[in-house]
C-alpha cells in the first residue's frame, strides 16, 4: 500500500506476528566492521540481561570463523588455500564453507548459471579483488574457461571437496548473508527473540519492537535517482532481506561503468538495465544468492524466474528517462 509517499510492505506473517514484547523492555544497538563493511545489531532486552562485552566477545568470534573459511582477502583461510591446490587434490571444509559451498552450487544449477561460485579468476581480473588490477582484460575468454561450478563435486559423508584443476572460488555473493544467518542463530541461542540484525545492508528480523511494529527496513535505492523512485519499507519478521546493484561497488574505465557484478556467463562485470534487487527470504544467505543471480538476468528472464519460483523481487531499472520499478508478484502481494 502506498501511504503518502511511502510504499508499506507488509508479509503475511507480519499480520500475524506475536504478542509485543513487554514495553519496559529498551532497545540495545551494538556494531561494528567486519568482512569491509560494518554490521548492527538492535535488542529487545531488559538492560540488565545483556552482557554487551560478552556479546561482542561472541559476535567477533562468529565472524572471525567465517573469514577464516571464506575470505579470499586472507591467504591462510580455507578457500584461499583451495584456489591454490594443485589438480586433483580434496580438502576438508569447515562446516561453515561446506554449508555455503553446498548452498551455492544449489542456486547456480537452479538459475542454470547465473549465480556461480566459481567466478574468482573474473573477479580479480576485473579489479575486484585482494589484488587491485592496473590494466583490464579486452574480453575475460582466459578466466572463462576456469568458471566450472559443474565440475564441482561435494562429498556430504566426509565433507570434503576435489579441486578439478584451475578452479577459483569466490563466496562473496552468499557468504555475507549467511554470515546474517549465524549472527541471527546467536542472538537466538543466546535467549533473545527480539532483533534486527544487519552487515552490509543485509538484514534478518526477528520478533517485534517493544510497542509491538516490526522492524521496519527502507529497500535500497541507487543513490543516483532515488527521487524518481517511491520510498518502500519492509516489515521485517521472521524474514530477511538482501540487495544486489552496481552502485555497491564499480569502477570507472574510459567512460564505462564496471560493475563488481560478475556475469558468469561472459565472465565480464554484467551489463543489464537492472540497476538493483532487493530480494525478501527466509534465508538470507538464498536471499544473498538470488539478488545477485537476478542482477545479471535481463529484466524478463529474471522476472520470469522469480514468478516461476515465487521469489519476492523488487527491481529497479536503468533506463533513457531515469530508473523505473518493477515488482514480482510476492513482492506485489505486500503492499495490498
Amino acid at each position: 500500500m502506498i501511504a503518502g509517499e511511502r510504499r508499506v510492505l507488509l508479509p503475511r506473517r507480519c499480520v500475524a506476528a506475536p504478542a509485543p514484547a513487554d514495553k519496559r523492555y529498551g532497545i540495545r544497538s551494538l556494531g561494528g566492521v567486519t568482512m569491509g563493511t560494518t554490521w548492527r545489531v538492535m535488542l529487545v532486552e531488559p538492560a540488565h540481561s545483556v552482557d554487551p562485552d560478552m556479546l561482542r566477545r561472541s559476535i567477533a568470534t562468529l565472524f572471525a570463523s567465517i573469514i577464516a573459511a571464506m575470505s579470499t582477502w586472507e591467504a591462510s583461510s580455507e578457500i584461499s588455500r583451495f584456489n591454490r591446490a594443485p589438480a586433483g587434490t580434496a580438502q576438508s571444509l569447515s562446516h561453515d564453507f561446506f554449508v555455503v559451498l553446498d548452498k551455492a552450487l544449489q542456486i547456480a544449477a537452479e538459475t542454470n548459471g547465473c549465480f556461480d561460485p566459481t567466478v574468482g579468476s573474473a573477479v580479480c581480473a576485473w579489479g575486484f579483488g585482494p589484488q587491485p588490477a592496473s590494466t583490464f582484460p579486452a574480453d575475460a575468454r582466459h578466466a572463462r574457461c576456469r568458471a566450472r561450478w559443474q565440475a564441482l563435486r561435494l562429498d556430504r559423508a566426509s565433507r570434503r571437496v576435489r579441486q578439478p584443476g584451475g578452479v577459483s572460488l569466490d563466496l562473496s555473493a552468499i557468504a555475507k548473508g549467511y554470515a546474517v544467518d549465524r549472527l541471527s542463530d546467536l542472538l537466538r541461542a543466546a535467549g533473545m527473540s527480539s532483533f534486527l540484525a544487519e552487515i552490509g545492508g543485509e538484514f534478518v528480523g526477528r520478533g517485534t519492537k517493544p510497542s509491538g511494529e516490526p522492524w521496519w527496513v527502507f529497500l535500497e535505492t541507487p543513490p543516483d535517482g532515488a527521487s524518481h523512485i517511491v520510498p518502500t519499507v519492509l516489515a521485517l519478521h521472521d524474514l530477511a532481506i538482501a540487495s544486489s546493484g552496481d552502485y555497491r561497488r564499480y569502477r570507472d574505465v574510459a567512460g564505462r561503468r564496471l560493475s563488481h557484478l560478475i556475469d558468469p556467463r561472459t565472465m565480464s562485470p554484467a551489463s543489464t538495465s537492472i540497476a538493483a534487487v532487493s530480494v525478501v527470504h527466509e534465508t538470507c544467505m538464498e536471499a544473498d544468492a538470488l539478488a545477485t543471480a537476478l542482477a545479471v538476468m535481463d529484466i524478463e528472464r529474471a522476472l520470469a524466474f522469480a514468478e516461476r519460483q515465487h521469489i519476492a523481487a523488487r527491481f529497479v531499472l536503468r533506463g533513457a528517462d531515469g530508473l523505473d520499478e518493477r515488482l514480482s508478484t510476492a513482492m506485489q502481494a505486500m503492499a495490498e
